[in-house]
């Protein structure tokens, strides 16, 4: 099942996509039927919903589909898909160098980490599918797309292990890292870099985690239809248990805190020359399952 942010009539609201890519309000369909069910304004309250959420969502869509309530459902095109979290409420958290061969790509294979790497991006840098890449062309001059998934934290938590980690994940969704790479090397640390407005693509919605868990799901970056970066999340170094065991140990956990999971190899600035992204690019990230989030570069002013 999912679950998407989107925009019906000028309002923001948690929907369900169906199979064929029907837009279910639920909302609407709540105050139709009388549910009891009060459904959440925001992912983030979705998420604090966790599991319930995931239940009363379907069967209210089913309701919607079985019964012909027509009004509730929209054509996917006749919505506008909406970041799943378009605010977050703290920055996003990211792993780097999660994937072996990114590691290597970057430096060495002295650069593979012993433990995760984790930066964050400012909240600011939240985009939606369809949206453009600034690459603000004042500050930087060598943007670069690193395409992730991301697991959205449902039942929040501190100190949780990694033998309960999946208890705490409400779904997982696609996000674009997008870097700035003379930043990040000026700078040392990574959050300038790493957090200029449209710097994280999102969306473009969001799955339950038995989507993804139930296979081994690969990562796909195409740039302008050509494939860049491909990789199963089998390879990352630390797996999405063991980031969130690790970060809340640290840290506590919130409904529709977000992670990152790291890129893997592929990324423009590891070629020979380096293939950075230029206005008018168009990157799509994809994964089985979690669609496709494309995005264009926005051309020069």
């Amino acid at each position: 099942m999912k679950t998407a942010t989107v925009k019906i009539k000028e309002k923001e609201t948690p929907a369900v996509i169906t199979e064929d890519e029907q837009v279910v309000d639920i909302t609407a369909a709540a105050m139709k039927n009388g549910s009891a069910y009060q459904v959440p304004a925001s992912m983030i309250q979705a998420a604090a919903d966790g599991e319930k959420f995931w239940k009363e969502a379907k069967n209210l869509a089913e309701w919607v589909l079985d019964n012909n309530h027509s009004d509730c459902v929209y054509p996917l095109e006749d919505v506008i898909l909406c970041a799943p979290v378009p605010v977050p409420q703290k920055n996003i958290m990211c792993a780097g160098k999660n994937y072996k061969d990114h590691a290597v790509e970057m430096g060495s294979e002295a650069d593979i980490p012993d433990d995760p790497i984790i930066f964050t991006k400012a909240p600011t840098t939240v985009i939606g599918p369809g949206e453009g890449i600034d690459t603000h062309p004042v500050v930087t001059n060598e943007v670069d797309y690193e395409g992730e998934i991301a697991v959205i934290i449902g039942k929040g938590g501190t100190g949780i292990p990694k033998e309960q980690a999946a208890d705490h994940i409400f779904g997982y969704t696609l996000v674009n890292d997008v870097t700035a790479r003379d930043l990040q090397h000026k700078h040392s640390q990574f959050f300038l870099s790493k957090s200029m407005d449209t710097f994280c693509p999102m969306g473009p919605w969001i799955v339950e985690p038995a989507e993804l868990e139930r296979k081994d799901t690969f990562l796909e970056t195409y740039v302008n239809g050509e494939r860049w970066q491909r990789a199963a999340m089998s390879q990352m170094i630390f797996s999405v248990t063991d980031l969130i065991a690790i970060i809340s140990r640290a840290m506590t956990l919130q409904p529709g805190d977000i992670i990152a999971t790291g890129t893997p190899a592929g990324v423009g600035k590891a070629f020979d020359p380096p293939r950075l992204l230029q206005p008018g690019d168009e990157v799509v990230v994809t994964a089985q399952g979690l669609g496709r989030l494309t995005n264009r570069v926005k051309p020069s002013l």
